[in-house]
Protein backbone atom coordinates (compact mmCIF):
# COMPACT_ATOMS: atom_id res chain seq x y z
CA UNK A 1 0.00 0.00 0.00
CA UNK A 2 1.16 3.10 -0.79
CA UNK A 3 2.05 5.81 1.52
CA UNK A 4 -1.50 8.15 1.80
CA UNK A 5 -1.45 11.53 0.60
CA UNK A 6 -0.96 14.37 2.83
CA UNK A 7 -4.40 16.54 1.98
CA UNK A 8 -4.49 19.48 5.18
CA UNK A 9 -2.30 22.71 6.21
CA UNK A 10 -0.03 22.87 8.65
CA UNK A 11 -1.14 23.34 12.20
CA UNK A 12 -1.22 27.03 12.65
CA UNK A 13 -0.98 28.29 8.86
CA UNK A 14 -2.78 31.37 7.80
CA UNK A 15 -6.21 30.57 6.55
CA UNK A 16 -6.75 31.50 2.39
CA UNK A 17 -2.80 30.02 2.40
CA UNK A 18 -2.09 28.22 -0.61
CA UNK A 19 -0.41 25.03 -0.61
CA UNK A 20 1.18 23.01 -3.64
CA UNK A 21 -0.37 19.89 -3.88
CA UNK A 22 2.10 17.14 -2.69
CA UNK A 23 1.91 14.92 -5.54
CA UNK A 24 2.14 16.28 -9.13
CA UNK A 25 -0.60 14.71 -10.75
CA UNK A 26 -0.39 16.09 -14.68
CA UNK A 27 3.10 16.52 -16.51
CA UNK A 28 1.36 20.27 -17.52
CA UNK A 29 -1.49 22.65 -16.15
CA UNK A 30 -3.61 23.32 -18.73
CA UNK A 31 -6.46 25.88 -19.27
CA UNK A 32 -9.26 25.43 -21.64
CA UNK A 33 -12.37 27.71 -22.62
CA UNK A 34 -15.76 27.68 -24.49
CA UNK A 35 -17.26 30.70 -24.55
CA UNK A 36 -20.82 29.80 -26.06
CA UNK A 37 -24.56 31.44 -26.98
CA UNK A 38 -27.34 29.48 -28.57
CA UNK A 39 -25.93 30.71 -32.21
CA UNK A 40 -21.94 30.26 -31.52
CA UNK A 41 -19.23 28.39 -29.91
CA UNK A 42 -15.82 29.06 -29.34
CA UNK A 43 -13.63 26.67 -27.49
CA UNK A 44 -9.82 27.22 -27.24
CA UNK A 45 -6.90 25.98 -24.75
CA UNK A 46 -5.08 29.04 -23.29
CA UNK A 47 -1.28 30.01 -23.45
CA UNK A 48 -2.12 32.17 -20.01
CA UNK A 49 -4.94 32.59 -17.97
CA UNK A 50 -5.20 36.08 -18.93
CA UNK A 51 -7.05 35.33 -22.13
CA UNK A 52 -10.02 34.77 -20.38
CA UNK A 53 -10.44 37.58 -18.13
CA UNK A 54 -11.99 39.57 -20.73
CA UNK A 55 -14.86 36.65 -20.79
CA UNK A 56 -16.04 37.47 -17.50
CA UNK A 57 -18.78 40.55 -17.86
CA UNK A 58 -20.49 39.00 -20.66
CA UNK A 59 -23.52 37.84 -22.29
CA UNK A 60 -22.44 34.48 -23.59
CA UNK A 61 -21.71 31.88 -21.04
CA UNK A 62 -18.27 30.66 -20.58
CA UNK A 63 -16.86 27.41 -18.82
CA UNK A 64 -13.13 27.45 -17.64
CA UNK A 65 -11.82 24.53 -17.12
CA UNK A 66 -8.10 24.28 -15.24
CA UNK A 67 -6.75 20.25 -15.58
CA UNK A 68 -3.82 20.59 -12.75
CA UNK A 69 -3.02 22.00 -9.56
CA UNK A 70 0.56 23.13 -9.51
CA UNK A 71 0.59 26.37 -10.75
CA UNK A 72 -0.40 28.29 -7.33
CA UNK A 73 0.50 31.76 -9.48
CA UNK A 74 -1.80 30.80 -12.35
CA UNK A 75 -4.79 29.56 -9.14
CA UNK A 76 -4.27 32.67 -7.52
CA UNK A 77 -4.52 35.50 -10.53
CA UNK A 78 -7.43 33.37 -11.96
CA UNK A 79 -8.98 34.03 -8.16
CA UNK A 80 -7.83 37.97 -7.72
CA UNK A 81 -9.80 38.44 -11.09
CA UNK A 82 -12.89 36.48 -10.72
CA UNK A 83 -12.87 37.39 -6.89
CA UNK A 84 -13.03 34.14 -5.27
CA UNK A 85 -13.16 33.59 -1.88
CA UNK A 86 -9.25 32.58 -0.30
CA UNK A 87 -11.11 30.05 1.70
CA UNK A 88 -12.53 28.66 -1.23
CA UNK A 89 -9.22 28.85 -3.63
CA UNK A 90 -7.50 26.79 -0.50
CA UNK A 91 -10.08 24.22 -0.14
CA UNK A 92 -9.24 23.27 -3.89
CA UNK A 93 -6.10 22.68 -3.41
CA UNK A 94 -6.84 20.70 0.27
CA UNK A 95 -7.90 17.59 -1.88
CA UNK A 96 -9.05 15.79 0.36
CA UNK A 97 -12.23 17.78 1.26
CA UNK A 98 -15.99 16.38 1.30
CA UNK A 99 -17.89 17.31 -0.94
CA UNK A 100 -20.20 20.66 -0.29
CA UNK A 101 -21.60 23.70 -1.50
CA UNK A 102 -20.69 27.32 0.11
CA UNK A 103 -22.29 30.47 -1.13
CA UNK A 104 -20.75 33.43 -0.99
CA UNK A 105 -21.81 37.00 -1.97
CA UNK A 106 -21.03 36.94 -6.16
CA UNK A 107 -20.55 33.23 -6.60
CA UNK A 108 -20.78 29.41 -4.88
CA UNK A 109 -18.14 27.19 -4.71
CA UNK A 110 -18.40 23.12 -5.24
CA UNK A 111 -16.98 20.31 -4.24
CA UNK A 112 -17.93 17.14 -5.75
CA UNK A 113 -15.71 13.95 -6.34
CA UNK A 114 -15.13 12.22 -9.89
CA UNK A 115 -15.11 8.55 -9.10
CA UNK A 116 -13.40 5.95 -11.94
CA UNK A 117 -12.89 1.89 -11.07
CA UNK A 118 -9.85 0.41 -12.52
CA UNK A 119 -8.63 -2.35 -9.80
CA UNK A 120 -10.61 -0.37 -7.19
CA UNK A 121 -12.26 2.30 -6.46
CA UNK A 122 -10.95 6.12 -6.54
CA UNK A 123 -12.66 9.41 -6.29
CA UNK A 124 -10.48 12.53 -7.24
CA UNK A 125 -11.68 16.00 -6.02
CA UNK A 126 -13.36 18.24 -8.58
CA UNK A 127 -13.94 21.66 -7.30
CA UNK A 128 -16.18 23.98 -9.37
CA UNK A 129 -16.78 27.91 -8.90
CA UNK A 130 -20.52 28.99 -10.50
CA UNK A 131 -20.71 32.81 -10.92
CA UNK A 132 -23.17 34.97 -12.91
CA UNK A 133 -22.48 33.91 -16.71
CA UNK A 134 -19.37 31.26 -15.91
CA UNK A 135 -18.41 28.42 -14.83
CA UNK A 136 -15.01 27.54 -12.98
CA UNK A 137 -13.79 23.71 -12.55
CA UNK A 138 -10.74 23.08 -11.43
CA UNK A 139 -9.35 19.34 -11.93
CA UNK A 140 -6.54 17.77 -9.90
CA UNK A 141 -6.02 14.53 -12.17
CA UNK A 142 -5.56 13.47 -15.72
CA UNK A 143 -8.89 12.60 -17.76
CA UNK A 144 -12.04 14.25 -18.46
CA UNK A 145 -15.01 13.39 -17.09
CA UNK A 146 -16.74 16.19 -18.75
CA UNK A 147 -16.26 14.45 -22.37
CA UNK A 148 -20.05 14.16 -23.18
CA UNK A 149 -20.71 17.78 -21.79
CA UNK A 150 -18.38 19.50 -24.37
CA UNK A 151 -19.94 17.51 -26.94
CA UNK A 152 -23.34 18.37 -25.94
CA UNK A 153 -22.18 21.85 -26.38
CA UNK A 154 -20.35 22.10 -29.32
CA UNK A 155 -23.40 20.37 -31.30
CA UNK A 156 -26.20 22.52 -29.57
CA UNK A 157 -27.81 19.36 -28.23
CA UNK A 158 -30.76 19.96 -25.47
CA UNK A 159 -31.09 23.03 -24.00
CA UNK A 160 -27.99 23.53 -22.68
CA UNK A 161 -26.57 26.34 -25.31
CA UNK A 162 -29.49 28.30 -24.41
CA UNK A 163 -29.50 28.31 -20.89
CA UNK A 164 -27.70 29.82 -18.74
CA UNK A 165 -24.40 29.09 -16.31
CA UNK A 166 -26.34 27.96 -13.77
CA UNK A 167 -27.77 24.85 -16.48
CA UNK A 168 -23.73 24.33 -17.04
CA UNK A 169 -22.96 23.62 -13.66
CA UNK A 170 -25.81 21.28 -13.20
CA UNK A 171 -24.78 19.30 -16.28
CA UNK A 172 -21.52 18.93 -15.23
CA UNK A 173 -22.52 17.40 -11.48
CA UNK A 174 -25.11 15.41 -13.38
CA UNK A 175 -22.06 13.89 -15.26
CA UNK A 176 -20.19 13.22 -12.45
CA UNK A 177 -23.13 11.46 -10.40
CA UNK A 178 -23.87 9.58 -13.32
CA UNK A 179 -20.40 8.19 -13.52
CA UNK A 180 -21.44 5.92 -10.28
CA UNK A 181 -23.87 3.81 -12.44
CA UNK A 182 -20.92 1.96 -14.06
CA UNK A 183 -18.88 1.37 -11.10
CA UNK A 184 -21.84 0.12 -9.50
CA UNK A 185 -22.52 -2.41 -12.46
CA UNK A 186 -19.44 -4.14 -12.13
CA UNK A 187 -19.53 -4.55 -8.53
CA UNK A 188 -22.92 -5.58 -8.73
CA UNK A 189 -21.13 -8.40 -11.36
CA UNK A 190 -18.63 -9.19 -8.94
CA UNK A 191 -20.91 -9.45 -6.14
CA UNK A 192 -22.92 -12.24 -8.40
CA UNK A 193 -19.71 -14.46 -9.15
CA UNK A 194 -18.85 -13.95 -5.45
CA UNK A 195 -22.27 -15.68 -4.30
CA UNK A 196 -21.61 -18.42 -7.17
CA UNK A 197 -18.20 -18.95 -6.11
CA UNK A 198 -19.64 -19.30 -2.02
CA UNK A 199 -22.26 -21.76 -2.65
CA UNK A 200 -20.11 -24.12 -4.68
CA UNK A 201 -16.61 -23.71 -2.77
CA UNK A 202 -15.81 -21.34 0.09
CA UNK A 203 -12.37 -20.55 0.90
CA UNK A 204 -10.23 -17.66 2.59
CA UNK A 205 -9.41 -15.73 -0.74
CA UNK A 206 -13.43 -15.22 -1.25
CA UNK A 207 -13.53 -14.16 2.27
CA UNK A 208 -10.56 -11.94 1.19
CA UNK A 209 -12.32 -10.51 -1.44
CA UNK A 210 -15.89 -10.09 0.45
CA UNK A 211 -14.16 -7.96 2.52
CA UNK A 212 -12.48 -5.82 -0.44
CA UNK A 213 -15.98 -5.58 -1.89
CA UNK A 214 -17.37 -4.63 1.67
CA UNK A 215 -14.21 -1.52 1.43
CA UNK A 216 -15.02 -0.71 -2.29
CA UNK A 217 -18.87 -0.14 -1.30
CA UNK A 218 -17.99 1.60 2.16
CA UNK A 219 -15.81 4.45 0.06
CA UNK A 220 -18.24 5.04 -2.39
CA UNK A 221 -21.30 5.75 0.31
CA UNK A 222 -18.83 8.20 1.67
CA UNK A 223 -18.15 9.95 -1.30
CA UNK A 224 -21.83 9.85 -2.57
CA UNK A 225 -23.65 10.74 0.85
CA UNK A 226 -22.84 14.18 0.81
CA UNK A 227 -23.25 14.94 -3.27
CA UNK A 228 -26.61 14.37 -1.98
CA UNK A 229 -26.56 16.82 0.00
CA UNK A 230 -24.89 19.47 -2.41
CA UNK A 231 -27.39 18.68 -4.87
CA UNK A 232 -30.39 19.19 -2.38
CA UNK A 233 -28.84 22.90 -1.17
CA UNK A 234 -28.53 24.01 -4.82
CA UNK A 235 -32.30 23.27 -5.19
CA UNK A 236 -33.30 25.69 -2.50
CA UNK A 237 -35.33 29.01 -3.50
CA UNK A 238 -33.07 31.39 -2.03
CA UNK A 239 -29.91 30.30 -4.32
CA UNK A 240 -30.02 33.53 -6.28
CA UNK A 241 -27.76 32.08 -9.36
CA UNK A 242 -29.65 29.22 -9.71
CA UNK A 243 -32.58 29.79 -11.81
CA UNK A 244 -36.09 28.02 -11.39
CA UNK A 245 -36.07 26.18 -14.53
CA UNK A 246 -32.61 24.37 -13.83
CA UNK A 247 -33.88 23.18 -10.34
CA UNK A 248 -36.47 20.81 -12.23
CA UNK A 249 -33.34 19.21 -13.50
CA UNK A 250 -31.46 19.66 -10.52
CA UNK A 251 -34.30 17.49 -8.73
CA UNK A 252 -33.73 14.55 -11.06
CA UNK A 253 -30.22 14.93 -10.37
CA UNK A 254 -31.31 14.54 -6.89
CA UNK A 255 -33.50 11.33 -7.41
CA UNK A 256 -30.05 9.84 -9.75
CA UNK A 257 -28.29 9.72 -6.16
CA UNK A 258 -31.22 8.36 -4.41
CA UNK A 259 -30.88 5.49 -6.88
CA UNK A 260 -27.45 5.24 -6.34
CA UNK A 261 -27.53 5.30 -2.36
CA UNK A 262 -30.38 2.77 -2.87
CA UNK A 263 -28.38 0.28 -4.32
CA UNK A 264 -25.46 0.41 -2.07
CA UNK A 265 -27.58 -0.24 0.27
CA UNK A 266 -28.67 -3.30 -0.98
CA UNK A 267 -25.08 -4.10 -2.29
CA UNK A 268 -23.85 -3.47 1.50
CA UNK A 269 -26.57 -5.95 2.45
CA UNK A 270 -25.89 -8.45 0.10
CA UNK A 271 -22.13 -8.40 1.21
CA UNK A 272 -23.22 -8.51 4.55
CA UNK A 273 -25.74 -12.15 3.86
CA UNK A 274 -22.26 -12.98 1.51
CA UNK A 275 -20.66 -12.79 4.88
CA UNK A 276 -23.05 -14.58 7.23
CA UNK A 277 -23.29 -17.15 4.19
CA UNK A 278 -18.99 -18.06 4.50
CA UNK A 279 -19.12 -18.37 8.55
CA UNK A 280 -22.55 -20.61 7.81
CA UNK A 281 -20.44 -22.78 4.92
CA UNK A 282 -17.87 -23.15 6.74
CA UNK A 283 -19.44 -24.16 10.11
CA UNK A 284 -21.98 -26.66 8.24
CA UNK A 285 -18.39 -28.22 6.46
CA UNK A 286 -16.71 -28.89 10.14
CA UNK A 287 -19.80 -30.65 11.06
CA UNK A 288 -19.88 -32.85 8.39
CA UNK A 289 -16.43 -33.35 9.14
CA UNK A 290 -17.10 -33.95 12.70
CA UNK A 291 -19.91 -35.96 12.08
CA UNK A 292 -17.67 -38.28 9.91
CA UNK A 293 -15.07 -38.25 12.17
CA UNK A 294 -17.65 -38.89 15.22
CA UNK A 295 -19.11 -42.53 13.23
CA UNK A 296 -15.59 -43.70 12.53
CA UNK A 297 -15.00 -43.19 16.13
CA UNK A 298 -17.97 -44.74 17.52
CA UNK A 299 -17.64 -47.77 15.14
CA UNK A 300 -13.99 -48.27 16.19
CA UNK A 301 -14.86 -47.78 20.19
CA UNK A 302 -16.18 -51.50 20.86
CA UNK A 303 -13.81 -53.39 18.22
CA UNK A 304 -11.18 -51.86 20.22
CA UNK A 305 -12.63 -53.28 23.01
CA UNK A 306 -12.56 -56.61 21.41
CA UNK A 307 -9.05 -56.48 20.32
CA UNK A 308 -7.75 -55.34 23.40
CA UNK A 309 -9.87 -58.30 25.37
CA UNK A 310 -8.55 -61.03 22.62
CA UNK A 311 -5.24 -58.90 23.25
CA UNK A 312 -4.65 -59.74 26.58
CA UNK A 313 -2.13 -62.48 27.85
CA UNK A 314 -3.97 -65.72 28.32
CA UNK A 315 -2.67 -69.44 29.57
CA UNK A 316 -5.60 -71.41 29.01
CA UNK A 317 -3.53 -74.70 30.17
CA UNK A 318 -3.93 -73.00 33.62
CA UNK A 319 -7.87 -72.78 34.16
CA UNK A 320 -10.76 -73.64 31.92
CA UNK A 321 -11.88 -70.02 32.20
CA UNK A 322 -8.53 -68.32 30.86
CA UNK A 323 -10.06 -68.08 27.18
CA UNK A 324 -10.42 -71.40 26.09
CA UNK A 325 -11.23 -69.95 22.40
CA UNK A 326 -7.21 -69.42 22.30
CA UNK A 327 -7.15 -73.30 21.55
CA UNK A 328 -9.97 -73.11 19.03
CA UNK A 329 -9.67 -73.65 15.62
CA UNK A 330 -12.08 -71.55 14.53
CA UNK A 331 -11.09 -68.49 17.32
CA UNK A 332 -9.86 -66.28 15.06
CA UNK A 333 -12.26 -65.95 11.94
CA UNK A 334 -15.28 -66.01 14.71
CA UNK A 335 -13.80 -62.94 16.43
CA UNK A 336 -13.56 -61.32 12.79
CA UNK A 337 -17.45 -61.97 11.99
CA UNK A 338 -18.01 -60.49 15.15
CA UNK A 339 -16.50 -57.62 14.64
CA UNK A 340 -17.68 -57.54 11.26
CA UNK A 341 -21.18 -58.00 12.93
CA UNK A 342 -20.85 -55.13 15.15
CA UNK A 343 -19.79 -52.99 12.54
CA UNK A 344 -23.15 -53.78 10.44
CA UNK A 345 -25.46 -53.72 12.95
CA UNK A 346 -24.32 -50.20 14.08
CA UNK A 347 -24.25 -48.88 10.43
CA UNK A 348 -27.78 -50.21 10.14
CA UNK A 349 -28.28 -48.35 13.54
CA UNK A 350 -27.12 -44.80 12.57
CA UNK A 351 -28.74 -44.59 8.71
CA UNK A 352 -32.16 -45.23 10.79
CA UNK A 353 -31.71 -42.78 13.00
CA UNK A 354 -30.69 -40.50 9.64
CA UNK A 355 -27.37 -40.05 11.50
CA UNK A 356 -25.89 -41.03 7.71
Amino acid sequence: MSRPRKRYQLPGTSPGTLRKPEVSRVSKVTVRVMDYSPAAVDERELGAVEECFALRDTSTVTWIDVNGLQDLDLIQRLGNHFRLHPLALEDVLNTGQRPKLEEFDEHCFIVMKELRFDSAVQAEQISMFLGQGWVITLQEAPGDPFGPVRERIRKGKGRIRKLGADYLAYALIDALVDGAFPILEKLGEHLEDLEKDLVGNPNRKLLQEIYGLRRELLYLRRAIWPQREVIHALQREDSHLVQPETRVYLRDCYDHTIQILDLLETYRDLAAGMLDLYLSSVSNRLNEIMKVLTVMSSIFIPLTFLAGVYGMNFNPAASPWSMPELNWAWGYPTVLAVMLGVVGGMLYYFRRKRWL
